[in-house]
């Protein structure tokens, strides 16, 4: 009996010289102001988040979701079997709010574009308004319907309407693992890894759009475009790492008035994006045009205060660089978002950002969008605003009974 309690009060010595040994290591990595706290017996509180931090997170830490996506799809299987629970060859539409509307009109021009199936996207309060004539003027019985949260109102109205056709499919795509859209759609699509802390889209868009990509290659089997997309995750660090602060810098350093962005054929999504990712995180006003567009009208708000953003494209290059040309002359602020930039752009650029990738354009979407979250955050933290949580804004606009009154504010 001695000999067994011998051991035990052994064995407690030597878990209590363990645990002694773990506080001590903790300690010595500790910062002076712990190290003091610790010795004097105060109580440290846990720190308050700083204003953007949480965005910001979230922003660089996109390759590392880009790879996530992939390995989460490769062992899921999840995109063998939409695969064969969808069709190429039949219409799709895609249906979303904010920027899940503009994610869905990119990866439906996407679509059509390089896989040549058939695909548009409307906003969910256009079917929710006119829901036969768009059902009928589209001819889709493949639906999308897409929301971060899965509790966005519109979106769950879509998805309770469209359960009475009996000939429509539709897949939910959501970043929550538990929603209300899950339980409406029949198939459902999650990127739990993906959701943010923050208010505002980053991450979850470009992990949701490469995604869309690879179930878009799934039906055509494209082995150079999908080589292209895996090497994003390693290339898209390196240049986060190269870039980021050059961005941040810029929008943090120079003030204007009116933010414009211009894009052409699928970039125009991605330009409608990056405006409303200004607007979101620094209450900034944003305008979007297709780029060509800007001489007719808007031109006239070209000026010193006003910040002109291009995301050239490889079908317009010629013309949109004659365009930041002519506005550089006017006086405006030029920022280029371009994959090699010319001699001409590099003359006529304030802010130049070069993606600087091998491949095809159809690999750099994910990429193109990630100045404006940059951008978007730096100059909310100049103004003084928090780009984590902008005025006015929820993670997911949750209507009451009446169909006008938010609720509350609800999570991911």
């Amino acid at each position: 009996m001695r000999g067994r309690a011998s051991k035990r009060k052994l064995g407690l010595r030597d878990a209590q010289h363990l645990r002694n040994i773990a506080v001590l290591k903790r300690f010595n990595m500790a910062s002076p102001k712990t190290k003091s706290a610790f010795r004097s017996g105060t109580t440290l509180r846990p720190r308050k988040a700083r204003p953007g931090e949480h965005t910001l997170q979230e922003i660089l830490s996109q390759p590392r979701t880009w790879s996530e996506t992939e390995t989460q799809l490769r062992e899921s299987r999840l995109l063998e079997k939409f695969a064969g629970l969808f069709s190429p060859r039949s219409p799709w539409l895609f249906v979303g709010c904010g920027s899940s509307y503009y994610l869905s009109r990119l990866i439906a021009a996407l679509w059509t574009k390089h896989f040549y199936i058939a695909a548009t996207g409307v906003p969910a309060s256009e079917l929710l308004f006119a829901p036969e004539e768009t059902l009928r003027r589209l001819g889709a019985e493949q639906i999308v319907l897409m929301s971060r949260s899965g509790e966005t109102t519109e979106v769950l109205r879509a998805a309770e309407l469209l359960r009475c056709h009996k000939t429509v499919q539709t897949l939910g795509v959501t970043c929550n693992p538990k929603s209300v859209l899950e339980e409406l759609c029949t198939h459902t699509f999650q990127l739990p890894w993906a959701d943010e802390m923050s208010t505002v889209m980053t991450r979850s868009f470009t992990a949701i759009l490469l995604a869309f990509q690879r179930l878009g290659l799934q039906f055509i089997g494209d082995q150079e475009l999908s080589a292209a997309l895996g090497q994003l995750p390693q290339r898209g660090q390196a240049w986060l790492d190269a870039h980021a602060k050059k961005i941040q810098a810029f929008a943090s350093r120079r003030k204007f008035a009116d933010y414009v962005f211009l894009g052409q054929g699928a970039h125009y999504w991605l330009a409608q994006e990056a405006g409303l990712k200004v607007t979101e995180m620094s209450s900034s006003y944003a305008q979007v045009y297709h780029s060509l567009e800007f001489r007719h009208g808007p031109r006239s708000i070209a000026g010193p205060n006003t910040l002109v953003t291009f995301f050239i494209s490889e079908a317009a290059a010629m013309e949109e660089t004659l365009l930041v040309k002519e506005l550089k002359e006017l006086g405006a602020g030029i920022c280029v978002i371009v994959n090699r930039a010319t001699r001409e752009l590099r003359t006529h650029s304030d802010l130049l950002i070069e993606l600087g990738l091998e491949g095809p354009e159809f690999a750099r979407y994910a990429f193109s969008a990630i100045p404006a979250h940059l951008m978007g955050t730096a100059i909310g933290l100049r103004k003084g605003l928090n780009p984590d949580a902008p005025k006015n804004l929820t993670r997911a606009v949750v209507l009451g009974s009446n169909g006008n009154a938010p609720l509350q504010r609800r999570g991911a």
